[in-house]
């Protein structure tokens, strides 16, 4: 089969695209012929050694899937691949856990799907298992106008949540009004501690920073009693700055840090049903930009330098 992969972890560059032998599936997993796959950020962590898991070498990378069962016509979508000594979905063919494989739902665009299903799957663990958000509360979301942002404000507002958004200029703001966001913050002409404290003078009951740009321990003064910070960004930066405890233990506050590669399969199985249920409904679409596999190593550099410019990268595949 064709496959983009690596043999030791490093840097795009390192990014080969050609022949391995077809994967043997073992018990549990089903062989799919995959049609495309995404390029997340995470993908790059793990190709590069930054986020640490156990793979098999050479590493055919990413983790997100559509394609159709060896001998079927069904299609079928995976997001769980690539990490924890799983092989990656960047190739003609992958071998995916039955437990972490789900049907798409019929007339979906499977392109149009497979762009959405990591941001998706971040959303739905991050706020429903981690951050726990409720009906009626308030959560705030920094980089609205993002992939994960837009999956955050769609699942807030259908839950019952007053969102409040930030974003950078008056067109990405519009765009998080257009995900649903109750009030966005434009922070190009305002600042956002200030903005956010007149909106809420009580604090958000949880703030998610899409960016990485905001070391937890800025968001916390900006909780509300018993409010989450959920951490799901900012691997390649860091944020050394020093936490205040005794902000979080007089206002029983939680800083809650979360990575999706840890999510259980019961967990994904979940988010799952309700992706399934929104992208029937038409409500996730992302702008994508679509590459051939043999661009592997492109698409990486091009996401790690930020030129995609928001798209969701998509690599096509195909076989013969």
């Amino acid at each position: 089969m064709r496959a983009a992969y690596v043999e030791r972890p490093g840097p795009a560059t390192d990014i080969k695209y050609g022949e391995l032998p077809d994967p043997e599936c073992r018990p549990g997993e089903v062989a799919v012929r995959v049609a495309a796959v995404a390029v997340n950020h995470v993908d790059t962590f793990v190709r590069s050694g930054a986020y640490a898991t156990p793979v098999p070498m050479p590493l055919v990378l990413g983790r997100d899937l559509v394609g159709k069962p060896v001998g079927g016509d069904r299609w079928v979508w995976c997001n769980s691949l690539g990490h924890d000594g799983r092989q990656g979905a960047s190739a003609e063919l992958a071998c995916v856990p039955a437990d972490r494989l789900y049907p798409l739902p019929d007339g979906v665009d499977p392109i149009a799907a497979v762009a959405v299903l990591h941001p998706a799957a971040t959303a739905y663990t991050g706020l429903i298992h981690h951050a726990r958000l409720r009906p009626g509360e308030t959560l705030f979301v920094e980089g609205g106008n993002g992939a994960v942002g837009s999956c955050l404000i769609r699942l807030a507002t259908g839950l019952g949540a007053r969102v409040i958004a930030s974003a950078r200029g008056p067109a990405k703001a519009e765009t998080c009004r257009s995900y649903g966001a109750h009030t966005v913050i434009d922070t190009n002409a305002t600042d956002l501690r200030e903005a956010l404290g007149d909106l809420v003078p009580d604090g958000v009951d949880v703030y998610c920073d899409t960016t990485g740009r905001t070391p937890p321990a800025e968001a916390v003064p900006a909780l509300a009693t018993r409010g989450r910070a959920l951490v799901l960004a900012g691997l390649a930066a860091g944020h050394p700055s020093p936490l205040d405890t005794s902000a979080l233990y007089t206002h029983d506050r939680s800083v809650i840090g979360f990575a999706i590669s840890l999510a259980t399969a019961d967990e994904l199985a979940e988010a799952a049903e309700w992706i399934n249920a929104e992208l029937s409904g038409g409500r996730l679409r992302l702008d994508t930009q679509e590459m051939d596999l043999s661009r592997a190593a492109e698409a990486h550099e091009t996401l790690e330098s930020g030129s995609h410019k928001g798209r969701r990268l998509i690599l096509r595949v195909t076989r013969g």
